[in-house]
C-alpha cells in the first residue's frame, strides 16, 4: 500500500481554502509534514477554520496569492474551484513546479479497489446508486469525491476489503492528465504526476459545460477522458450509446466497452427492453431488472443513469435482485427533480442541481404535465437554441431571474417566431422569491411549477444548494 512518506521533507503549498484545501491541509498537518495555505479570501471571510488552522501551526497566507511563496515549495495542490489560469498558478507553471490535488494524492494512498464515474449529467445519482448498490451487496462502501466529503479525511478507516466509489468532476480530472506537469522534474514525486485511471471507469456522457471555466470544448472534453486514457488493457470502462461524444470516444476501446443506450442494443450492455431496464449477455439476450413504472425516479435521463449504474455492478458480480432491491427504495438525491410539495393540486419540483441548458431540457422531458418553469442565474456561455425550442414546446409560463434572464428571453422570442402555435408566456423578475409568487399565481390544478434554472447560482447564491434550498423553503411557505 502507498504511504505519505512520498511527501517526506517536501514543503506542500495548497492554493484555495475549499472543502478539499481545508480536508488536506488537516492531513497532512496530522502527518507532521510543512505545510503552508494561500486563499484569496480575508481571516474574516474564512471564519473558525483560521483560528483552528494556526493552532495546528498551518502557516496561513490569506487575502492574496503572493509570488514570493512559490520560491519555497516543492509541490502545489491545487483546489478544484481555484483556476489554473490565475496568474499565481500560471507562474508556478512556468518555473516547472508540480501540481497536484487532494483527489489525487487519495487515489494513490487508497488501499481499496476505487470504481470512478464522470459526466456532463448523472453523475451524483449514478455515484450514489452503485454505492447503493455495493452497501446492500454486503460492501463497506466509500463515496466521494465531488459529492459528500473529501475522502482524504477518512484514509486511514479504509481497507483493501472495502470499496470507493468516487464522482470525479472535469475540475478534479484535470489534475489526472500529466500534461499538466509537463516538463517538471518529477523524481519521488513521479506517482503523484503521472495520468492516473480507475480500474472501472464510466463516461457517462459529454455536452456542453463550464465553458466558463474551460477555454474550449475541447479541453472541456480532454479534461472528462483523464477517467478513461490512463486505464490498463484489462480495464473496463462504462459509456453511453446514445451520446455522440462518448459512443465516438468508446471506438478505441473495443470489447473493453460496456454500451448504456435507451434506443439500441448492444451485447453486454444495458437497454430498455418491454419498459424494463435490462442488461444484456454476450448474445444480447435479457436480463430484466426492474419495470420502468417500479422506478421512483422521473425521466428518461434517470433510466439511463440506473442502466450505467447496473453495468458497473455487474462488473462488481451484484446480483440483479441485489440491484432490483435497491431500486425500488430509491428516491433521489436532493436538488434533482425533487418533489418539494403538492399544494392546492399543484406540484413543486426542485431541480437546481440543473446548472446548463442540457439538463434543463432533460427535466422539462421528464414531465408530460402542463409546466411552469422557473429558470435563470449566471450564463455559462453555453447554447440555448434547441433548450429554447423545448421550452416553447413544454410550458405555459417561464418564469425568469437572475443575470441571464433577459438573454434567455431573447432566445426563447426568437425561438416563438419559428412556432405559431406557442402560448408560452414570460415573465421576468428580480428574485427568487418573487417568481415562486407569481408561479403561484398562475398555477392551476395538475400544473408542475418547475425550478430548473439552466444557470450557475453565483449570481446571488453560494452554490445550487443554496438556491435550492431558497425556493424549498419559498414554497413551504405559500
Amino acid at each position: 500500500m502507498a504511504d505519505i512518506s512520498i511527501l517526506a521533507n517536501k514543503r506542500v503549498l495548497i492554493v484555495g481554502l475549499g472543502k478539499e484545501g481545508i480536508a488536506l491541509a488537516s492531513f497532512l498537518a496530522g502527518h507532521n509534514l510543512s505545510v503552508t495555505v494561500t486563499d484569496s479570501q480575508s481571516a474574516a471571510e474564512l471564519g473558525e477554520v483560521v483560528e483552528r488552522f494556526e493552532a495546528d501551526g498551518i502557516r496561513l497566507v490569506l487575502g492574496e496569492h503572493p509570488t514570493r511563496l512559490l520560491d519555497e515549495v516543492d509541490i502545489l495542490f491545487v483546489s478544484p474551484g481555484v483556476p489554473l489560469t490565475i496568474p499565481f498558478l500560471k507562474e508556478a507553471r512556468s518555473r516547472k513546479i508540480p501540481f497536484s490535488t487532494e483527489t489525487r494524492l487519495f487515489c494513490y494512498l487508497c488501499p481499496a479497489p476505487i470504481i470512478a464515474l464522470t459526466g456532463s449529467s448523472g453523475k451524483s445519482t449514478t455515484t450514489t446508486l452503485v454505492g447503493e448498490f455495493l452497501q446492500a451487496a454486503g460492501y463497506k462502501t466509500w463515496i466521494g469525491g465531488n459529492i459528500g466529503q473529501p475522502l482524504i479525511e477518512h484514509i486511514a478507516e479504509i481497507t483493501p476489503q472495502d470499496r470507493v466509489v468516487m464522482e470525479l468532476s472535469s475540475f478534479q480530472l484535470e489534475y489526472f492528465h500529466p500534461r499538466i506537469n509537463k516538463g517538471v522534474s518529477a523524481n519521488k514525486l513521479a506517482p503523484l504526476l503521472a495520468g492516473w485511471s480507475p480500474s472501472l471507469g464510466a463516461l457517462l456522457n459529454i455536452t456542453p459545460n463550464h465553458l466558463d471555466r474551460h477555454s474550449s470544448m475541447r479541453t472541456y472534453v480532454r479534461a472528462k477522458r483523464a477517467i478513461i486514457d490512463f486505464q490498463k488493457p484489462e480495464d473496463i470502462v462504462v459509456m453511453s450509446l446514445d451520446n455522440d461524444v462518448t459512443r465516438t470516444i468508446g471506438r478505441q476501446f473495443g470489447d473493453r466497452a460496456r454500451w448504456f443506450s435507451i434506443e439500441a442494443e448492444r451485447p453486454n450492455g444495458a437497454c430498455l427492453y418491454q419498459n424494463q431496464i435490462a442488461l444484456l449477455d454476450e448474445n444480447k439476450s435479457h436480463q430484466p431488472i426492474i419495470h420502468r413504472q417500479d422506478v421512483k425516479l422521473l425521466g428518461v435521463h434517470n433510466a439511463a443513469n440506473i442502466m450505467a449504474a447496473a453495468l458497473i455492478a455487474r462488473e462488481l458480480d451484484i446480483s440483479i435482485e441485489t440491484m432490483r432491491t435497491v431500486l425500488m427504495r430509491f428516491t433521489g438525491l436532493p436538488y434533482r427533480l425533487e418533489l418539494v410539495r403538492e399544494h392546492e393540486q399543484v406540484s413543486y419540483y426542485d431541480d437546481s442541481i440543473a446548472t446548463t441548458p442540457e439538463r434543463m431540457m432533460m427535466a422539462l422531458r421528464a414531465f408530460d404535465r402542463p409546466i411552469i418553469l422557473i429558470a435563470g442565474g449566471r450564463d455559462k456561455r453555453l447554447s440555448w437554441e434547441e433548450t429554447a425550442r423545448v421550452i416553447i414546446h413544454k410550458t405555459a409560463h417561464v418564469i425568469l431571474f437572475g443575470e441571464a434572464r433577459d438573454m434567455i428571453a431573447q432566445v426563447i422570442t426568437k425561438a416563438g417566431q419559428d412556432i405559431t402555435t406557442t402560448q408560452t408566456q414570460l415573465h421576468l423578475c428580480n428574485s427568487l422569491a418573487e417568481t415562486v409568487t407569481i408561479a403561484s399565481n398562475f398555477a392551476t390544478p395538475g400544473n408542475v411549477v418547475l425550478l430548473s434554472p439552466g444557470c450557475s447560482s453565483y449570481d446571488a447564491f453560494s452554490d445550487y444548494m443554496e438556491r435550492g434550498d431558497q425556493f424549498n423553503q419559498l414554497v413551504a411557505d405559500l
